[in-house]
């Protein structure tokens, strides 16, 4: 019997399937038909250029511009496409936002819906780099994270705020490792992150926040 559903790709071709994803969601997208209701719910701000549909969004710390029909997705004064990967979280962001307010109840990863199936990847992906490149130095993180507009946060020895949406924050914390305990981090998130994220778009966000952390970390004197 012939299925009814769409095969996604093998997950092996990553960037095939995320071009899926992208597309689809640029399709989700166009097809909304109330988009300042959708604006409000995620934070968003929607204009009208002509026959374009331009919406502005706030990620990490830097404002994108995504355009309809065609779903280009670049950083304001820039005509390069943002990468795909920030695309699709872009996008997830303005269809799943649902508008709850914050909380200010903080959660695991693991306290997310199917959150202790993807832990493992979620570990593997961000705790580990994060612990490898500052566990030494927790300090180094809120430099690190300048770009990205972090503040600092009382969590851990070290703790920082970003602001990856303008309604997610992500709060990444350290504990400098001693002779008896090894150093250890941790990624959490207001407990309403559900209502704007999926689960496995909050995996690869934390691994872009984290690698970027690290890729801005200066080398110690």
């Amino acid at each position: 019997m012939e299925s009814r559903h769409l095969s996604l790709p093998p997950p092996k071709n990553t960037k095939v399937a995320g071009n899926l994803a992208y597309q689809m969601a640029v399709q989700r997208l166009t097809g909304v038909d109330d988009l300042n209701a959708l604006c409000g719910r995620s934070g968003a701000q929607c204009s009208i250029l002509a026959s374009t549909k331009i919406i502005a969004v706030e990620y990490l710390n830097h404002l994108y511009s995504v355009t309809l029909p065609d779903g280009g997705i670049s950083q304001r004064d820039s005509t390069e496409p943002a990468p795909l990967r920030d695309r699709i979280l872009i996008l997830h962001y303005l269809l799943t936002a649902r508008g709850t307010p914050l909380s200010g109840k903080l959660i695991t990863f693991r306290e997310l819906p199917d959150g202790a199936v993807y832990h493992p990847t979620f570990v593997k992906r961000t705790i580990q780099p994060l612990v490898k490149n500052f566990g030494a130095d927790p300090g180094a993180l809120l430099e690190a994270a300048g770009d990205m507009g972090a503040q600092r946060a009382d969590y851990g020895d070290a703790g920082i705020i970003i602001n990856a949406f303008k309604k997610v924050p992500v709060i990444i914390a350290m504990w400098r490792g001693d002779e008896e305990f090894p150093a250890q981090g941790n990624v959490l998130f207001d407990s309403s992150i559900s209502d704007y994220l999926p689960t496995e778009d909050v995996t690869i966000l934390s691994e872009i926040i984290v690698w970027r952390l690290v890729g801005a970390r200066k080398p110690s004197a």
